[in-house]
């Protein structure tokens, strides 16, 4: 059977699990929907993997091992009203009600592969073992990792690839791709600076860590710009800044949050080392009771595509898309896709597919206004354009697959 005989089923179920998100380590609905649709395919299907993944194993004789991954859990965001089929499912998280929604694409992701796996299963001319891994909590970036245990008993002898990909605001129709890092690690550093409170009115008795905080926040935009070469890339955010209760009390402590993106270990080192300096400086330069306090928060590792096997993938590309395969410029997101290969130490492949009107992105593109004028990811008006995103990440799949699975 073709492609075009599934796309019915790839389409339905998409929209299904569009108005149906889940949000992360609580995917249930949607673990159980993928592990009774591999049986259907017929394949051997492993649920609670780590918690709510699903593993699913389609044995065909000898040849390699080939993993391919979709990620299942949804965001918590309030959908805009733009498809009949938007979500209106609501949950609790970090005690409150909020709206959840498929914001980052991972929708698209899972009906593909649920369609890829259907045409995969029905081709007789290749052998080897395909194994589909449906992940949990991606956008908590410790899914993949909380799955590994599992995946090390349900296959001991490892993969011999991993295959993943996302959609992106880019042009529908299109897939890019590329060798080395495409997507950036991510670390989170959560500081407490110590202050002396007191009262607003006599602010000379006090040493006042709202303006010490301020002064870090300020200096640490400095960070990239004065210790990262120009042809270096990095980037930190302070995405969080906690501090007071009232107008008139100079509080004890402030605290915020820093997110730092690279592409290298080495700079990475060196901009979180330069971020303590700057910390620990400013507040003994304000006199601070004691030193600042830096945790450690989540951390995402570097996507860093394999080069042969990207090659291998690149061709099948070639092969499928023509001028529609592009060169994958690095981004400065984070995915924790890599923590599944890393379970056996095997190479790993991802690439990206576009999910908006040509037309737009082209037009969007020409006048400089793409990021603008085209839903990001994360966005309440993130809904990609059923077709040809949906036929072109499913081609990508199955084109991927082959170009590993023996002949």
């Amino acid at each position: 059977m073709t492609l075009e005989s599934h796309r019915p089923f790839i389409e339905d179920l998409y929209r299904e699990l569009h108005a149906h998100p889940e949000l992360s380590h609580r995917e249930h609905r949607t673990a159980a929907r993928m592990a009774e649709l591999l049986r259907e395919a017929g394949f051997e299907v492993h649920e609670h993997v780590g918690g709510t993944g699903v593993v699913g194993i389609l044995r065909r004789g000898t040849g390699p091992t080939v993993l391919v991954r979709a990620d299942m859990d949804g965001l918590p965001v309030v959908e805009a009203e733009q498809v009949p089929y938007r979500s209106t499912q609501t949950d609790e998280w970090e005690g409150q009600t909020v709206g959840v929604m498929h914001a980052c694409g991972h929708d698209t992701h899972m009906a593909t592969l649920q369609g890829a796996l259907r045409i995969l299963g029905e081709q007789d001319d290749w052998s080897g073992t395909l194994v589909a891994v449906l992940q949990p909590a991606e956008e908590t970036i410790d899914g993949a990792k909380g799955m590994q245990e599992d995946l090390r008993r349900i296959l001991p002898d490892g993969v011999d690839v991993a295959l993943g990909q996302h959609v992106m605001p880019g042009a529908a129709g299109t897939v890019s791709l590329a060798a080395g890092p495409v997507m950036a690690a991510s670390d989170h550093l959560i500081v407490t600076v110590h202050g002396r409170g007191g009262h607003g009115s006599q602010p000379e008795a006090t040493v006042d860590p709202i303006v010490l905080a301020a002064s870090i926040v300020v200096r640490l935009q400095t960070v990239v710009s004065r210790t990262v070469a120009p042809f270096e890339q990095a980037v930190v955010t302070v995405g969080t800044f906690h501090a007071g209760t009232k107008q008139n009390i100079i509080p004890e402590t402030a605290r915020f949050e820093i997110n730092i993106r690279t592409f290298d270990e080495g700079v990475r080192a060196r901009v979180i080392g330069a971020i303590e300096r700057i910390v620990q400086g400013e507040c003994e330069a304000s006199g601070a009771p004691r030193p600042a306090t830096i945790e450690r928060g989540s951390t995402a590792p570097l996507t860093d595509n394999d080069p042969q096997a990207t090659a291998l993938v690149a061709a099948a590309f070639d092969e499928a898309f023509g001028a529609q395969h592009l060169e994958l410029r690095p981004l400065l997101g984070s995915e924790d896709f890599s923590d599944l290969p890393a379970t056996w130490g095997a190479p790993y492949v991802y690439w990206m597919y576009g999910g908006f009107d040509p037309q737009l992105v082209a037009e969007a593109t020409e006048r400089g206004t793409l990021a603008a004028s085209v839903p990001s990811n994360h966005s309440p008006t993130f809904i990609p354009v059923l077709q040809p995103t949906l036929d072109t990440a499913t081609t990508a799949m199955v084109a991927a697959a082959r170009a590993f699975l023996a002949r």
